[in-house]
């Protein structure tokens, strides 16, 4: 499957919220911003971030470092249109998140529903690699994904459940973890997607 086409088809034929991982406020994840205390200069990065209102958020709470990556430009172009002038103090970037290489390291690194999409080992063992090399010491980590009681498939593809014990485990060298909590997701279709979001801090070299 071409993963980038199946994303453009996806955001070009479905407005903002007409699918199904659409929130107007991403709750969950600025809770986790809050807790973690993060100066407003803080370098913020969110992975399949796209049409997704993480950033509008962050930007209304002050915060003036923020990088949004998706695979699909449809999707990035959508939330620039949203921000209007706003958009222009955002790190916009195109690309696939199994192979993305960055330039800088984060103070913290968000992803709610990009890293379940990696199903093949050699794709989740890079990524893992990246995070570890590119949240900064000290920097801090959320990735939210389906459970094991979640869906098997969002979009018609196939994703990865995860446990708190089974995505722990892959971070265990490079992260101390902070907690985990069950999420219900309602769908703007009204039914409820179960994840599981965990955050982590990385250990100092």
């Amino acid at each position: 499957m071409d993963r980038k086409k199946h994303w453009e088809d996806i955001y070009q034929s479905k407005n903002t919220a007409e699918v199904s991982w659409f929130q107007s406020s991403p709750t969950t994840s600025l809770q986790f911003v809050k807790e973690f205390k993060l100066p407003l200069s803080a370098r913020i990065i969110d992975v399949g971030g796209g049409d997704s209102f993480m950033v509008d958020r962050l930007l209304e709470m002050g915060y003036r470092n923020i990088t949004v990556l998706d695979i699909s430009e449809t999707a990035i172009k959508k939330a620039q249109q949203r921000l209007g002038e706003k958009a222009d103090t955002v790190k916009w970037i195109v690309a696939d998140a199994a192979g993305f290489q960055p330039t800088e390291t984060y103070d913290f690194w968000h992803d709610r529903a990009a890293f379940h999409f990696l199903t093949e080992k050699q794709e989740i063992s890079n990524y893992v690699d990246t995070i570890s090399s590119y949240v900064k010491p000290g920097g801090y980590l959320v990735l939210g994904t389906f459970s094991e009681q979640g869906p098997t498939k969002c979009s018609g593809i196939e994703i990865k459940q995860y446990s708190e014990n089974t995505m722990t485990s892959l971070l265990t060298d490079f992260f101390n973890k902070i907690r985990c909590i069950s999420v219900d997701h309602k769908t703007p279709f009204n039914t409820l997607q179960n994840f599981i979001f965990c955050s982590f801090r990385r250990l100092a070299v």
